[in-house]
């Protein structure tokens, strides 16, 4: 992947949440919200971002690379997704790229960036992210509730071969990397941790995944237990939608740093008129 060349990738959207408990994936309930149809989560178009970058860089990526994405306009199901990913510098340090995801309808639905740094990356101590035990009884999300969280209980989930099968299927990802013996864990699966630490912790709406950062801190690998501890890092209201960021840190087996991901979302829309 070098010089002014783009690593193309296309695929058929998946809204891969239908029946979640997020009603923004149901179609009648996000065209309440005035969108065409039940939204393609976020964390799915995140999945699809990945595919060049791990086809150009392997494990490498998976290791120790980093992405910041943002998503601008929705993507719903059945929907042709072109993914680019275009190199935009290269020096000691490593490799730069730009991302984009794209429709016909609805041209740049994503944009970002990614890097493959030429170096491990720098260590980060587990004890800045203490465990803890999600909620029995989730309260409402409430920026006063948000503001008030110490520290966010922690999704635990097995990531052995039955989930990794079933995982890259439901993405579509075919890569070698995800199979097989040594196998790693599909960096959208790392991110639906994430959003299992905001949904686990918080009883929410209609909801919108809207970005993340994310640093590879070695690849998780298949037969695996993840935790994803954290706490709010930030809270913000923009023309009456309330957002959350989240400082998150993701664990395998309850001793290895495998990614620092600040994630983002709406976690509060506006009532819709009709409402």
């Amino acid at each position: 992947m070098t010089g002014d060349r783009a690593l193309e990738y296309r695929v058929r959207a998946r809204n891969t949440s239908a029946s979640s408990e997020n009603k923004i994936h149901d179609d009648t309930v996000a065209r309440r919200y005035g969108f065409g149809g039940g939204l393609v989560p976020g964390i799915t178009v995140y999945a699809y971002l990945t595919r060049p970058l791990v086809e150009a860089f392997g494990r490498d990526w998976l290791d120790r690379g980093t992405a910041a994405v943002k998503f601008v306009k929705p993507i719903f199901e059945g929907d042709d997704v072109l993914v680019t990913a275009r190199v935009t510098g290269k020096d000691s340090d490593g490799v730069a790229l730009a991302l984009t995801a794209s429709t016909p309808s609805g041209g740049e639905c994503a944009v970002g960036t990614a890097t493959l740094p030429d170096r491990a990356p720098a260590a980060i101590d587990p004890a800045r992210y203490p465990e803890a035990a999600l909620p029995d009884d989730r309260p409402d999300a409430s920026r006063e509730h948000l503001a008030s969280v110490g520290v966010l209980g922690s999704p635990v989930v097995r990531y052995d071969a039955e989930a990794a099968a079933e995982y890259i299927d439901k993405v579509s990802d075919d890569l070698p990397a995800y199979r097989g013996a040594g196998a790693l864990a599909h960096p959208g699966f790392l991110l639906q941790q994430c959003n299992r630490a905001l949904s686990g912790n918080v009883r929410l709406g209609p909801w919108i995944h809207t970005g993340s950062r994310v640093r590879h801190l070695g690849g998780a690998r298949v037969g695996e237990t993840l935790s994803t501890r954290g706490r709010v890092h930030g809270l913000s209201e923009k023309k009456g939608r309330e957002s959350v960021e989240l400082d998150l840190l993701i664990m395998a087996n309850g001793s290895r740093p495998v990614a620092q991901v600040f994630h983002s979302a709406i976690y509060r829309l506006p009532v819709p008129a009709e409402a």
